[in-house]
């Protein structure tokens, strides 16, 4: 099994400028082979691929020595990231046409991370020691387990640092035996979640509760002199802001995630597009505070590392359709009660909701196996 530990790390001044060094130049190897495919493609009608650019960097540096001091499998995961930008451009092209969103150069303050593979750095403890940049003392929430693969370092908006460490054979957690075997999960916007044994989610609605502050912070930075260190200062603290409003909506969608896989052996949710939910003008913004993709991204791989079973079941009429007798009964989303005047069931419509999903995802797990 693979996987990404994350920690935050401290640099020195020169440690610090030397990583600032090298995300230059990485930068500007990226933009340099944008600018070179670009260029063969119109005049020559040349793809040029990423083993060909490959081949050119001993050349680059003898024209460019100042990449000398640049790791050299830095480089080339460089050009492998603009390689990989160009698979994705060329797959989105098939699916949407025209405007599948061609790569574009990086500014300094949109290229922010390099990666190393098995040569350059040397872990010690808590200290990471990269040549060519320095020591980064690590903060080691936990410890770093199976075989280290590459080496993620990134600055973020904030001006922090932190090294990802991408491993290998790291061995599987142990999971508890589940309570019971079914349960369907309804999201909404009242309540976060609400499923099949009634439990109801609340929504806590980070980004609404912050958003004065962020107003605050914002008109601070639209205030300040462009360019100068006071702005600089005031887009850090609102960057700083952000990242407290991300990271609590991350613990709370990481516990709500581990609870439904600690409990449940099979977990029924609904195959949502939250893509063109958001498109509503009147509930985008409460639907991304919510963060539903990234919910059952979470259910996703979670149920894989503990052998639960992730079932998606198509949303449609699962409000609508009664839990109890299967006859539709239309409401509007208005009505928070369900009412089925066929075979007199009266509950909550977000768990007459849940009970539908998880009966049709436990009959298409049936339907499977049969």
């Amino acid at each position: 099994m693979r996987k990404t530990f994350k920690y935050k790390a401290k640099l020195s001044k020169t440690t610090e400028q030397n990583a600032v060094v090298w995300l230059g130049l990485c930068q500007k190897l990226y933009n340099l082979a944008l600018e070179q495919r670009i260029t063969a493609y119109r005049c020559f009608s040349v793809s040029l691929s990423t083993y060909d650019q490959h081949k050119e960097l001993p050349d680059l540096k003898k024209a460019f020595p100042e990449f000398k001091q640049v790791n050299s499998q830095v480089l080339q995961e460089t050009l492998d990231r603009l390689g990989k930008a160009f698979s994705g451009f060329f797959s989105r092209l098939k699916k949407v046409g025209k405007k599948a969103g061609f790569p574009r150069f990086k500014s300094h303050h949109r290229y922010d991370s390099f990666t190393l593979k098995t040569s350059g750095w040397q872990l010690d403890g808590r200290h990471l020691k990269i040549k060519g940049i320095g020591i980064l003392k690590l903060h080691l929430s936990r410890p770093i387990e199976g075989k280290i693969k590459t080496i993620t370092v990134r600055r973020d908006g904030c001006g922090d640092w932190w090294v990802a460490f991408s491993c290998d054979d790291v061995p599987e957690r142990s999971f508890p035996e589940p309570r019971a075997d079914v349960v369907g999960i309804d999201v909404g916007v009242a309540h976060f979640s609400t499923d099949t044994e009634g439990l109801h989610i609340a929504n806590p609605k980070y980004y609404r509760k912050a958003q004065e502050e962020l107003r605050r912070k914002q008109r601070k930075v639209s205030r300040r002199k462009k360019g100068s260190n006071r702005r600089k200062k005031a887009v850090k603290e609102l960057a700083r802001a952000h990242r407290k409003v991300a990271n609590m909506r991350s613990d709370f969608l990481h516990k709500t995630a581990n609870y439904y896989i600690t409990n449940f052996q099979m977990i029924c949710i609904e195959a949502l597009k939250v893509k063109n939910m958001v498109k509503n003008r009147h509930l985008s913004k409460s639907i991304a505070d919510a963060g539903w993709s990234t919910f059952f991204e979470l259910l996703m791989y979670k149920a894989e590392e503990a052998g639960r079973e992730l079932v998606k079941v198509n949303p449609k009429n699962t409000s609508q359709n009664c839990s109890g007798c299967g006859k539709k009964v239309p409401k509007s989303l208005a009505t928070r009660v369900h009412n089925c005047p066929y075979c007199g069931l009266s509950l909550d419509r977000d768990v007459n909701a849940a009970r539908n999903i998880a009966a049709t995802g436990h009959g298409l797990c049936l339907q499977s196996l049969t």
